[in-house]
């Protein structure tokens, strides 16, 4: 598929993470907030935050359910995912499967890309810009990309998960 089709693919999900965001990403005011100040929710975050989004279809859940995967390389050169999480940009990250019928989320989880952003910048720095991450190549060759395990993240990267056993 091309990015157009990804695109309006996933986006058939934004409701559902936009509904999960909120439920992790915001919190219920104390009673004196909101006596005193009018508020009934707080985002737990300040400033403008953002959040990147990655579906995979149901057919990949049982093979790769606990990993997830960045887009690391075109053969154009442009910037990708990975090049730009580590360059600075975003947040956080949702990463979900759909369901068999595509109509909403089976497993996802929620994560903190700081965390992962660091733990980046020491792979990059203990092996010399020459990160010991597998590139894996998509069946058409249109793009590379590298599998992260949930399991070697960093402590403080899983904010909130869903379909785990």
């Amino acid at each position: 598929m091309n990015w157009e089709l990804d695109k309006r693919w996933s986006d058939r999900f934004i409701p559902e993470i936009k509904s999960i965001c909120g439920m992790h990403l915001i919190g219920e005011a104390s009673k004196e907030e909101d006596a005193k100040h009018n508020t009934d929710l707080l985002v737990l975050t300040a400033g403008r935050n953002r959040i990147a989004c990655r579906v995979r279809k149901y057919k990949y859940l049982a093979k790769y359910g606990d990993e997830f995967t960045i887009r690391a390389g075109r053969p154009s050169g442009t910037q990708t995912e990975l090049d730009k999480i580590i360059n600075g940009w975003g947040d956080y990250f949702i990463y979900g499967f759909s369901d068999t019928q595509e109509t909403k989320l089976v497993r996802w989880f929620l994560g903190n890309l700081k965390k992962l952003r660091t733990y980046c910048y020491r792979e990059l720095s203990a092996t010399h810009n020459h990160p010991r991450w597998e590139r894996c190549y998509n069946y058409d060759n249109s793009s590379n990309f590298v599998a992260f395990s949930l399991c070697d993240m960093p402590t403080g990267f899983l904010i909130a998960s869903y379909g785990f056993d």
